[in-house]
């Protein structure tokens, strides 16, 4: 079975749908604006320049619930979203800018949150250490008799 009316011309048209009875409507025609038009078309180039931006949103929420100090968690977020929105918005240097701020806003948050942590610690275990100590070699400086108020 042969298709013999398949890709014909008829009048000088181009072959619409392969048949040869075809007889285009008056919309389409008017949509292909007749001969000798041009159709328009629209290209869209999405570049990739590389990797996507990294917006560090998740690392900016966990610094400001756990690490906020002098509320850098709190900063970390804010530029998190701005670098989220620009890089909603197309603006793929200004989404950098914004992510690489979080990044050091949240580095030094985590840091500075960690290290404060381990002062306090060495802190508190020195400092219990002297005032156990203190209490064990100095005497009672509310009982001037040195004695023990209960009586043992």
């Amino acid at each position: 079975m042969e298709n013999s009316g398949y890709g014909r011309q008829i009048n000088g048209s181009p072959s619409l749908y392969g048949s040869p009875g075809y007889e285009p409507l008056r919309e389409e025609m008017e949509y292909r604006g007749g001969p000798g038009m041009q159709i328009q078309s629209t290209v869209v180039t999405i570049n990739s320049e590389g990797p996507p931006v990294r917006d560090h949103l998740v690392w900016s929420i966990f610094n400001t619930l756990y690490f906020n100090f002098c509320c850098l968690g709190l900063l970390a977020m804010l530029y998190s979203v701005k670098s989220r929105d620009r890089k909603v918005m197309g603006d793929r240097s200004g989404a950098m800018s914004f992510a690489g701020t979080a990044r050091g806003l949240n580095i030094t948050a985590t840091l500075l949150s960690i290290l404060s942590c381990i002062v306090i610690i060495i802190l508190l275990v020195t400092g219990v250490i002297t005032v156990v100590h203190a209490a064990q070699t100095y005497p009672n400086p509310h009982n001037p008799n040195n004695m023990n108020p209960w009586g043992n």
